[in-house]
């Protein structure tokens, strides 16, 4: 009697369960319900073992089991995954299977993104998108045959979102793929200067953020790398960014954004001598002036051999720039191109300008030395003349006084002009000897001591 009535109970008890099961993937649940969730944790259970000994192949059935019937039952079920479908991507030899495993592995980032928020409430460390969407570019870009768009629009995806967070690998990777699409469509050149720049800017952001040793050496090579790749690609030329942004500058004189991008870009590479670079300075300093903006104009009119104009614009740099040193260099740097078009006593007033800003710097006082040995005549006495030269000797004993960079150049010079000062004996024909002060005119107007 007992017997008949166990019977009965069993099977209601297995019905009852049986009705209950229910697929995690089905309600949303992590493992699952009834039977269900027994069968998923006994997978998870054999394929974890499985994986602890590297045996690929026998683990694959229950970890797919696992990733299709409970996609929110563990973070490990996409990292082990991963770990499953490389073994059969590399060990597989039919491409027709090596195709279909490398599906689905990408399938495998996919769900894992899906599924990222609840999977990461898992986990202390939760894992970003542009985390996933990284080691998914990494997978598709050096497996299988991939579509080089695609891994490219993968690679700067992930970083934009990344940024210095970006691992030194997928910076590289982004910059190889950029290469690739740059041989493959000539039109992408511009676009490759700044994924050049986008790449080269994270990368020495993550150096600078990096904390450990090795992660700092693998970021500087991958810098040195990317560096490589874009001076190797030919779109580093001055004569391409001329031609790139040449006629782009023109359609863009009033985007200030763009114009400072070209500067910025130009200036990098050394490209300061091309009108595009002359164009973009003048447009953006129309708009919004600034010292950069105001000597890259003033180098392109010295350049066109209009001076007055060049003046112009070194005057409005000195005026807008704030570090002192800058505006002393700019200062020197137009004396210089007034001595070159021999207007000798302005380019004095330029190299004095300097000296107030940094008399520190013993260039100016160089420049002023050889101003006045071009021109030591002021005088019909030739011994008053050959006086000229005491000073110059005084500016450059000034010189390598204040500054022992220029030193070196500054004795070169004294060992010449001294060669050029009067004789005793032409002095004493004229009433002068050594310790005597002699006033030099002309433009010089300087009060030395003959010596």
């Amino acid at each position: 009697m007992r017997t008949k009535l166990i019977a009965p109970l069993l099977m209601l008890f297995i019905g009852v369960t049986a009705s209950m099961a229910q697929k995690g993937v089905t309600d949303g649940s992590r493992f699952g319900h009834g039977l269900d969730s027994i069968e998923c944790l006994k997978h998870i259970s054999i394929y974890t073992e499985y994986v602890k000994t590297n045996n690929f192949k026998d683990a694959y059935p229950s970890w797919k089991s696992v990733f299709n019937d409970a996609p929110v039952a563990q973070v490990s079920t996409y990292t082990n995954g991963t770990k499953i479908l490389r073994w059969f991507i590399a060990n597989e030899k039919d491409a027709a299977k090596k195709k279909s495993y490398f599906n689905e592995l990408m399938g495998v980032y996919d769900q894992r993104i899906k599924y990222l928020d609840v999977l990461n409430t898992y986990v202390r460390n939760p894992n970003s998108k542009g985390s996933i969407i990284a080691l998914k570019a990494h997978d598709y870009y050096t497996m299988g045959n991939p579509d080089n768009n695609v891994a490219y629009a993968m690679f700067k995806e992930s970083i934009e979102a990344e940024k210095d967070k970006s691992d030194y690998f997928i910076l590289q990777e982004f910059m190889e793929s950029a290469t690739k699409k740059l041989k493959a469509d000539p039109n992408h050149k511009e676009q490759f200067i700044q994924d050049y720049l986008f790449a080269s800017s994270t990368a020495d952001a993550a150096h600078k953020a990096a904390t450990k040793e090795k992660e700092k050496a693998n970021l500087k090579l991958t810098k040195d790398n990317i560096d490589a790749l874009f001076i190797n690609s030919g779109a580093a030329s001055c004569k391409n960014l001329q031609a790139i942004y040449g006629p782009k500058v023109a359609q863009n004189k009033t985007n200030l954004e763009y114009l400072k991008q070209v500067l910025s870009v130009m200036e990098m590479l050394g490209c300061t001598e091309e009108q595009a670079y002359f164009d973009a300075a003048e447009a953006a300093n129309a708009i919004e002036p600034t010292a950069a903006t105001a000597i890259g104009c003033g180098y392109m009119y010295y350049k066109k051999g209009n001076l007055d104009k060049a003046l112009e614009y070194f005057d409005q740099a000195i005026s807008l720039e704030t570090n002192v040193e800058k505006k002393a260099d700019y200062a020197y740097k137009a004396s210089a191109m007034l001595f070159s078009k021999k207007q000798l006593s302005r380019a004095k007033q330029y190299a004095n300008r300097s000296i107030a800003l940094n008399p520190n710097n013993g260039n100016p006082y160089i420049l002023i030395a050889q101003l006045y040995a071009s021109s030591p005549n002021w005088s019909n006495e030739p011994a008053l003349n050959k006086c000229t030269f005491f000073a110059v000797l005084d500016k450059l004993y000034k010189a390598k006084s204040v500054d022992s960079s220029v030193a070196a150049k500054a004795n070169e010079l004294i060992n010449t002009y001294s060669r050029h000062t009067p004789k005793d004996s032409d002095l004493f024909f004229i009433g002068l000897k050594r310790g005597d002060k002699v006033t030099i005119g002309g433009w010089i107007g300087e009060t030395t001591t003959i010596r």
